[in-house]
Protein backbone atom coordinates (compact mmCIF):
# COMPACT_ATOMS: atom_id res chain seq x y z
CA UNK A 1 0.00 0.00 0.00
CA UNK A 2 1.37 3.38 -0.98
CA UNK A 3 1.30 6.47 1.23
CA UNK A 4 0.74 8.62 -1.86
CA UNK A 5 -3.02 9.16 -1.33
CA UNK A 6 -2.29 10.67 2.09
CA UNK A 7 0.70 12.78 1.06
CA UNK A 8 -0.68 14.33 -2.12
CA UNK A 9 -1.63 17.98 -1.67
CA UNK A 10 -5.26 18.93 -2.06
CA UNK A 11 -7.13 22.20 -2.25
CA UNK A 12 -8.48 23.54 1.02
CA UNK A 13 -12.03 22.34 1.66
CA UNK A 14 -14.94 24.54 2.62
CA UNK A 15 -14.84 25.09 6.39
CA UNK A 16 -18.58 25.68 6.72
CA UNK A 17 -19.72 22.04 6.88
CA UNK A 18 -17.33 21.04 9.71
CA UNK A 19 -18.30 24.13 11.73
CA UNK A 20 -21.99 23.37 11.28
CA UNK A 21 -21.31 19.78 12.36
CA UNK A 22 -19.55 20.95 15.51
CA UNK A 23 -22.35 23.38 16.27
CA UNK A 24 -24.87 20.57 15.79
CA UNK A 25 -22.91 18.50 18.32
CA UNK A 26 -23.18 21.36 20.84
CA UNK A 27 -26.93 21.65 20.19
CA UNK A 28 -27.35 17.86 20.43
CA UNK A 29 -25.70 17.89 23.85
CA UNK A 30 -28.40 20.16 25.30
CA UNK A 31 -31.10 17.46 25.53
CA UNK A 32 -28.56 15.15 27.17
CA UNK A 33 -27.90 17.79 29.83
CA UNK A 34 -31.64 18.27 30.37
CA UNK A 35 -32.51 14.55 30.58
CA UNK A 36 -29.52 13.71 32.79
CA UNK A 37 -30.29 16.61 35.12
CA UNK A 38 -26.84 18.13 34.73
CA UNK A 39 -26.27 21.80 35.40
CA UNK A 40 -26.83 23.86 32.29
CA UNK A 41 -23.84 26.04 33.18
CA UNK A 42 -21.52 23.40 31.72
CA UNK A 43 -23.40 23.34 28.44
CA UNK A 44 -23.62 27.13 28.35
CA UNK A 45 -19.88 27.47 28.97
CA UNK A 46 -19.08 24.94 26.23
CA UNK A 47 -21.44 26.69 23.80
CA UNK A 48 -19.93 30.08 24.62
CA UNK A 49 -16.38 28.78 24.18
CA UNK A 50 -17.40 27.13 20.91
CA UNK A 51 -18.98 30.31 19.57
CA UNK A 52 -16.05 32.51 20.62
CA UNK A 53 -13.52 30.07 19.19
CA UNK A 54 -15.35 29.85 15.88
CA UNK A 55 -15.70 33.63 15.65
CA UNK A 56 -11.96 34.08 16.21
CA UNK A 57 -11.23 31.31 13.71
CA UNK A 58 -13.45 33.04 11.15
CA UNK A 59 -11.49 36.26 11.59
CA UNK A 60 -8.25 34.36 11.06
CA UNK A 61 -9.61 32.71 7.91
CA UNK A 62 -10.48 36.13 6.50
CA UNK A 63 -6.80 37.16 6.54
CA UNK A 64 -5.28 37.27 3.09
CA UNK A 65 -2.37 34.83 3.42
CA UNK A 66 -1.56 34.33 -0.27
CA UNK A 67 2.17 34.85 -0.58
CA UNK A 68 2.49 36.89 2.60
CA UNK A 69 4.63 35.03 5.11
CA UNK A 70 3.95 37.47 7.97
CA UNK A 71 0.17 37.15 7.64
CA UNK A 72 0.49 33.36 7.42
CA UNK A 73 2.49 33.41 10.66
CA UNK A 74 -0.15 35.54 12.37
CA UNK A 75 -2.85 33.12 11.23
CA UNK A 76 -0.89 30.10 12.47
CA UNK A 77 -0.11 31.62 15.86
CA UNK A 78 -3.72 32.78 16.12
CA UNK A 79 -5.03 29.26 15.56
CA UNK A 80 -2.75 27.92 18.31
CA UNK A 81 -3.74 30.78 20.61
CA UNK A 82 -7.40 29.98 20.02
CA UNK A 83 -6.94 26.44 21.37
CA UNK A 84 -4.81 27.61 24.29
CA UNK A 85 -7.39 30.24 25.28
CA UNK A 86 -10.14 27.61 25.37
CA UNK A 87 -7.95 25.36 27.54
CA UNK A 88 -7.12 28.18 29.93
CA UNK A 89 -10.77 29.07 30.43
CA UNK A 90 -11.70 25.41 30.96
CA UNK A 91 -8.88 24.98 33.48
CA UNK A 92 -9.80 28.16 35.34
CA UNK A 93 -13.41 27.02 35.64
CA UNK A 94 -12.33 23.50 36.63
CA UNK A 95 -10.23 24.90 39.46
CA UNK A 96 -13.22 26.67 40.99
CA UNK A 97 -15.85 24.03 40.07
CA UNK A 98 -14.41 20.69 38.87
CA UNK A 99 -17.69 19.18 37.64
CA UNK A 100 -18.70 22.28 35.73
CA UNK A 101 -15.27 22.51 34.09
CA UNK A 102 -15.30 18.80 33.22
CA UNK A 103 -18.78 18.99 31.69
CA UNK A 104 -17.85 22.02 29.60
CA UNK A 105 -14.52 20.52 28.51
CA UNK A 106 -16.09 17.21 27.47
CA UNK A 107 -18.88 18.93 25.56
CA UNK A 108 -16.41 21.22 23.79
CA UNK A 109 -14.10 18.28 23.05
CA UNK A 110 -16.99 16.35 21.51
CA UNK A 111 -17.88 19.27 19.22
CA UNK A 112 -14.22 19.77 18.31
CA UNK A 113 -13.87 16.07 17.45
CA UNK A 114 -16.93 16.19 15.20
CA UNK A 115 -15.51 19.26 13.45
CA UNK A 116 -12.10 17.62 13.04
CA UNK A 117 -13.55 14.41 11.59
CA UNK A 118 -15.72 16.31 9.13
CA UNK A 119 -12.72 18.44 8.13
CA UNK A 120 -10.63 15.33 7.45
CA UNK A 121 -13.39 13.70 5.41
CA UNK A 122 -13.87 16.92 3.46
CA UNK A 123 -10.13 17.35 2.84
CA UNK A 124 -9.45 13.78 1.74
CA UNK A 125 -12.66 13.79 -0.30
CA UNK A 126 -11.09 16.37 -2.63
CA UNK A 127 -9.08 15.17 -5.60
CA UNK A 128 -5.27 15.51 -5.26
CA UNK A 129 -3.77 18.44 -7.12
Amino acid sequence: MSARPFTSPRSAPNALVPVIGGAAAIVAALPIYLVAGWRLGGWLLAATLWLASQAFGYLLLRLRTHGNLAVSGVAGVGMMTRAIAVMLVAFAVAISDPWLGLAAALTYAFAYTVELLLSLVSYFGNEPL
